[in-house]
C-alpha cells in the first residue's frame, strides 16, 4: 500500500531502463496494443544490433527489448537513437504514462463501439497536459468496447461501452458516471489530472486510484447494460483476424517477417499474443 512505500515506482521505459542480468531492458508503450508492421520490423532490427535479437510482449500489450548497452541507468546514445528511429517513442516526457489497453478486436469485429478513436484521443490528451507526466508508470487505462473481454481487468481509469454512443466510466475498483463516448477521452484525462493533484508527491505517494484517501468521483451503480465477462481471446482464427501466441522467448526476425508479411499493423493482446488483422495491404 501507499503508506508503506519508500520509493516511487520503477516501471521501465526507454529513458528509464531496467538493469537486468543480461543488460538494460526497455519497455515501449503501445496505445491499444497497435503497432505498425514497419515499426515492428525496425524494432527487431534494433534488437538484433544492440540487444538479444528479439522483441518481447507483455500482458499490458506493450513491447520489450532486452540486453541493451548502457551505463548508470541510461541507454548508450546510439541504442537510444535507434529506438527513437522506430517511431515507437513519440514523446520523451510522457512515455511512461501511455498505458492504454483496449479490446484488441475493437474496430475489427464485434463489440458495441470502435474504441480506437477514443484511445487515440486519450493518448493525445495525456501527452498534451504537462502535469500528467507525473502519473506513475503502473497507472493503467482500460477500455472495453462492450464485448466484456476487459471488463474484469483491473485498472485505474477506463470505460466499458454500453452501446455505440455511451459508456460507463471505471474509476479504480468502482463505477463512475455514464458518459457519451465522444466525450469519454476528455473526461478520463480530467480524472487522471485530478488523481495527480490528489496523490501528492514523494516516495509514499499513491500509484493507483484505489489507494487515494477519498474517491475521485461519487461511486455509482453498475449499469444494467454492462456486458458479462468474456473469456480470453483464443489462439488461432478469430473474428477479425488470427491470434498468434508469443512465447517467453519473444519474436525473432523470422517471426516478425512472417507476421507482418501481408498486413500494415498488428495488435498486441493482453494474453501474450499478437492479433493479425484480416485486412491485407
Amino acid at each position: 500500500m501507499a503508506g508503506t512505500r519508500t520509493r516511487p515506482d520503477r516501471c521501465p521505459g526507454v529513458l528509464r531502463p531496467w538493469q537486468a542480468e543480461d543488460g538494460l531492458l526497455v519497455r515501449l508503450r503501445l496505445v491499444g496494443g497497435r503497432v505498425s508492421s514497419a515499426a515492428l520490423r525496425s524494432l527487431v532490427a534494433t534488437a538484433e544490433e544492440y540487444g538479444d535479437g528479439r522483441v518481447h510482449v507483455t500482458s499490458r500489450t506493450n513491447l520489450q527489448v532486452r540486453g541493451l548497452p548502457g551505463r548508470d541507468g541510461r541507454l548508450a546514445p546510439d541504442a537510444l537513437a535507434a529506438l527513437e528511429a522506430t517511431g515507437l517513442l513519440p514523446t520523451r516526457t510522457h512515455e511512461l504514462v501511455r498505458n492504454v489497453m483496449v479490446s484488441p478486436q475493437s474496430g475489427l469485429a464485434g463489440g458495441r463501439a470502435d474504441l480506437r478513436p477514443v484511445a487515440a484521443a486519450l493518448d493525445a490528451a495525456l501527452c498534451a497536459e504537462p502535469a500528467l507526466a507525473a502519473l506513475p508508470g503502473r497507472f493503467l487505462f482500460v477500455l472495453d468496447d462492450g464485448r466484456g473481454d476487459l471488463v474484469t481487468r483491473s485498472c485505474d481509469l477506463g470505460l466499458v461501452a454500453l452501446d455505440s454512443i455511451s459508456a460507463q466510466l471505471r474509476v479504480g475498483a468502482g463505477w463512475g458516471p455514464v458518459v457519451p463516448i465522444a466525450r469519454a477521452a476528455v473526461r478520463i484525462a480530467q480524472l487522471a489530472y485530478e488523481f495527480v493533484v490528489h496523490r501528492g508527491s514523494g516516495p509514499a505517494a499513491p500509484w493507483h486510484v484505489s489507494e487515494l484517501a477519498g474517491p475521485l468521483v461519487a461511486v455509482g451503480r453498475p449499469d444494467p447494460r454492462l456486458p458479462e465477462p468474456a473469456s480470453a481471446l483464443r489462439y488461432g482464427p478469430v473474428p477479425g483476424g488470427r491470434h498468434v501466441p508469443v512465447g517467453e522467448a519473444g519474436l525473432d526476425r523470422g517471426a516478425v517477417d512472417a507476421l507482418t508479411a501481408e498486413v500494415d499493423h498488428l495488435v498486441v493482446t493482453p494474453w501474450r499474443g499478437v492479433l493479425v488483422p484480416e485486412e491485407s495491404r
